[in-house]
């Protein structure tokens, strides 16, 4: 995997406490990680995304509901729908909150990788449930910015987007689920979970895992220009199929959900980095994820 500290770092998409006498510290939640599973196994509001593509491909990611007008709005980043390295768009998407493997993470079913960047695929059978059985993302909205004529390089600032999801006997994924609050600039360092879905070796896709810790945010002259203002977390170990998944902050463990201050975009082997939201963000957010916002929107004319 290419390392973030280079001008292009690999995308992360896969192809397919201590008591004392008198008085206690609260341990951290989440405890501290470099990529072990979730402590509670999954989270309500966070979940596996699955684009079927063609030629009876699909592609793994990960992501999160987002609290909305609607209530039907989920946040990935924007290289899970199409990238200067796959710039087809996806014939399907669908999501799945809390996702859990049905198969114990055992099955020998492949999810064939297609974007150039990948490494891996996952072995469990989560690809084809998803797509039978998770909630079906009726359009989708990338950052302005994101445009897949335009180098990778060049449009990875922007590598964050919003899917609307369709409703189910007349309720929302956020009725039902919950919902993490959006943070947009300024985010600063500080104490950080980034979770999601990694699908390439040692994981296999079909469990939450996470990393968390003080998370970096990189300044001009520490990192390559396209990775400026991105938040950092180190060491970290997840693999593709992260790409899209929160970074989360004040995290309510009966809840399920917390702040949203950053989606994945980029790692290497030891580093995941995450790109935060810009103030516009906020308005795009609202406008998409309007109550009114037609189902039958047309994702075909989506291009920035």
């Amino acid at each position: 995997m290419t390392s973030t500290r280079a001008a292009l770092a690999a995308l992360m998409t896969c192809t397919t406490a201590l008591a004392l006498m008198g008085a206690s510290a609260p341990a951290p939640y989440p405890p501290s990680s470099k990529g072990d599973r979730w402590p509670q196994g999954t989270v309500r509001t966070v979940g596996k995304l699955v684009a079927r593509l063609p030629g009876a491909q699909a592609e793994s990611c990960s992501a999160a509901i987002v609290d909305s007008p609607s209530g039907s709005v989920v946040a990935t980043a924007a290289h899970c729908i199409s990238s200067p390295e796959r710039p087809r768009k996806p014939e399907a998407m669908y999501f799945q909150p809390a996702y859990k493997s049905k198969s114990g993470g055992k099955s020998g079913s492949k999810d064939r990788g297609t974007t150039g960047t990948s490494e891996g695929a996952g072995s469990g059978d989560g690809p084809k449930y998803v797509l039978a059985h998770g909630w079906k993302v009726l359009s989708w909205k990338t950052a302005p910015g994101w445009d897949t004529d335009k180098s990778l390089e060049s449009v990875l600032p922007y590598d964050w987007a919003f899917l609307r999801i369709e409703k189910r006997g007349g309720r929302t994924i956020q009725d039902v689920y919950g919902a993490n609050k959006l943070k947009t600039e300024p985010v600063r360092g500080g104490t950080t979970a980034t979770l999601g879905y990694p699908a390439s070796s040692p994981y296999d896709g079909e469990t939450l895992h996470y990393c968390a810790g003080k998370a970096h945010r990189y300044q001009r002259g520490e990192i390559a220009a396209t990775n400026v203002g991105a938040l950092a977390l180190r060491p970290c170990r997840l693999t593709q199929g992260v790409s899209g998944g929160p970074w989360l902050r004040g995290i309510d463990k009966k809840r399920g959900a917390g702040t949203l201050v950053a989606v994945t975009s980029v790692g290497s082997d030891d580093e995941l980095l995450g790109r935060p939201y810009p103030k516009s963000a906020k308005a795009l957010l609202d406008k998409f994820g309007a109550k009114h916002e037609h189902a039958k929107h047309k994702h075909a004319k989506h291009k920035h």
